[in-house]
């Protein structure tokens, strides 16, 4: 007996949640017109410092 009412009330979920859908349905999602920043023209003729890496990602030990 419970379980026809767990089913009954997941069935009621489930198709008020599809009448939902269908009478008030989310509206289209709209993109901003963002301008595009392109980075390389921003540092043409600029002295950048390099930055000194000191990877050991690979370096291994001699075992004994």
């Amino acid at each position: 007996m419970r379980a026809r009412h767990a089913i009954s009330v997941v069935a009621v979920l489930v198709v008020g949640f599809a009448v939902k859908l269908f009478f008030f349905p989310a509206p289209p999602a709209e993109a901003e017109m963002v301008q595009t920043l392109n980075v390389s023209q921003m540092f043409l003729g600029k002295n950048i410092p390099e930055q000194k890496l000191h990877d050991m990602s690979f370096v291994f030990s001699a075992g004994n």
